[in-house]
């Protein structure tokens, strides 16, 4: 009898755990819509900004600032929702974010349908995405760290949840395209679409942990992170100021082939969105492999980001000789490439060279500081094809120039410990 017992016992437990595991796969994928949804939030717009601009009656720069002013606000409050999700919990912080930012959308597309001058509110509505999408991508990374202890298992289901990033990045500009293809500002009515399926999938399908530690107070907290800069400043200001520059490359020059591709050859619509998606579909590709293939050499990731850093000055300057549509393509392309095989370095990085207890700070200001680049890009090259079109393309040469040696310069991971 007691061995009919054990057996029935032992194949109960085994059901729980296979339950337990499918019900936490089904989390992961359910969390995986968040950057998906973020993602598409702020890309999809890209081919679609010329058609807004001729909409609205309004400047190249004015339209660059529908992508800029989501991630202004958005770089200010990534570290405070970081900190509020440590003191109140993931899903408290992520769930309201996600209505944030749907309602954004739903703001931008109202005004872009039933009003005259729509262009203001046009700006809160994408400065409401912006503190919805601060609020939500940003807390995925120390959510999954919260749900799983074993290093596998936070690294397999990372890696699924930025395999589901890259996607977003590809489908974001022939989305976004079809979509406009309708109604110009139908983009906006998505995003609050998206928004809705990720919170309901959020809120029926991920458990957190119900017991945590408890978090530092506040001034311990900051006395910290103080620390950390003072014995790590010049490696990670240097990955900042890289991550930075990449993402401003990489959203100037889509703006810029945006621009070209509709107001010098005439290309619109989900052809346009395809064009767009060559370079991302090279840059997620890029990253991919990059990923699979650095494991924990740091010497290597520092050399892998210097030749994509490189690999950008070049194709960015060689784009200056020519507006050949194939010969932009293919540079674009291999632009593209660099920068997806330089940015999964900077991510492991960072990850692997701070502690586990302050990593969710710190990739928080990392996330801040790329999307300072998101921010800067699309209005520089605006304002750049308005009054200097020919130094464009010198200056994003320059910045990589930059990123490249100050990776030579301060990343030395020989000498850092880990």
């Amino acid at each position: 009898m007691d061995n009919i017992e054990q057996i029935v016992a032992k194949k109960k437990k085994g059901n729980n755990e296979q339950e337990d595991k499918n019900n936490q796969k089904w989390a992961i994928l359910s969390i995986s819509s968040i950057p998906l949804v973020m993602t598409l939030g702020n890309s999809m717009l890209i081919p679609v900004l010329p058609e807004m601009e001729k909409k609205l009656n309004i400047s190249s720069f004015q339209v660059s600032m529908i992508i800029t002013v989501y991630s202004i606000v958005a770089i200010f409050l990534i570290p405070l929702a970081g900190l509020l999700s440590d003191h109140i919990g993931r899903k408290r912080v992520i769930i309201p974010s996600l209505f944030i930012a749907g309602i954004g959308g739903i703001i931008s597309g109202w005004a872009s349908w039933k009003m005259n001058d729509p262009y203001m509110i046009i700006l809160l509505g994408r400065a409401l995405q912006g503190v919805g999408a601060a609020g939500a991508a940003p807390i995925v990374m120390p959510l999954v760290g919260d749900m799983y202890k074993n290093d596998d298992e936070i690294s397999s289901s990372l890696g699924l949840i930025e395999t589901a990033n890259t996607f977003g990045k590809v489908l974001s500009p022939i989305l976004g395209s079809l979509l406009a293809g309708f109604i110009w500002f139908l983009p906006f009515f998505s995003f609050p679409v998206f928004c809705g399926i990720s919170i309901l999938l959020m809120f029926f399908l991920v458990k957190t942990p119900k017991k945590k530690e408890k978090p530092l107070p506040i001034k311990k907290f900051f006395k910290k992170i103080k620390q950390i800069f003072k014995d790590n400043g010049k490696w990670l200001y240097a990955i900042f100021l890289i991550g930075a520059i990449l993402m401003f490359v990489l959203f100037g020059v889509l703006f810029y082939l945006s621009d070209v591709l509709e107001n010098t050859y005439d290309i619109k619509n989900l052809k346009k969105g395809f064009l767009l998606a060559v370079p991302l579909g090279a840059l997620c590709l890029g990253s991919y492999i990059t990923g699979k293939k650095i494991k924990e050499n740091k010497i290597m990731m520092k050399w892998i980001i210097f030749i994509g850093c490189s690999l950008s000055a070049a194709s960015v300057v060689l784009l200056s000789f020519s507006e050949n549509l194939i010969y932009m393509i293919c540079l674009f392309l291999l632009c593209g490439i660099g920068i997806g095989i330089a940015l999964p370095c900077l991510d492991a990085l960072i990850t692997e060279g701070i502690e586990k207890e302050e990593r969710g700070t710190i990739s928080s200001v990392y996330s801040s500081m790329r999307f300072i680049g998101v921010a800067g890009g699309p209005p520089a090259i605006a304002l750049l094809l308005k009054y200097a079109e020919n130094w464009l393309f010198y200056l994003l040469c320059a910045l990589t120039v930059l990123a490249a040696l100050a990776t030579l310069w301060a990343i030395k991971p020989e000498k850092e410990a880990a």
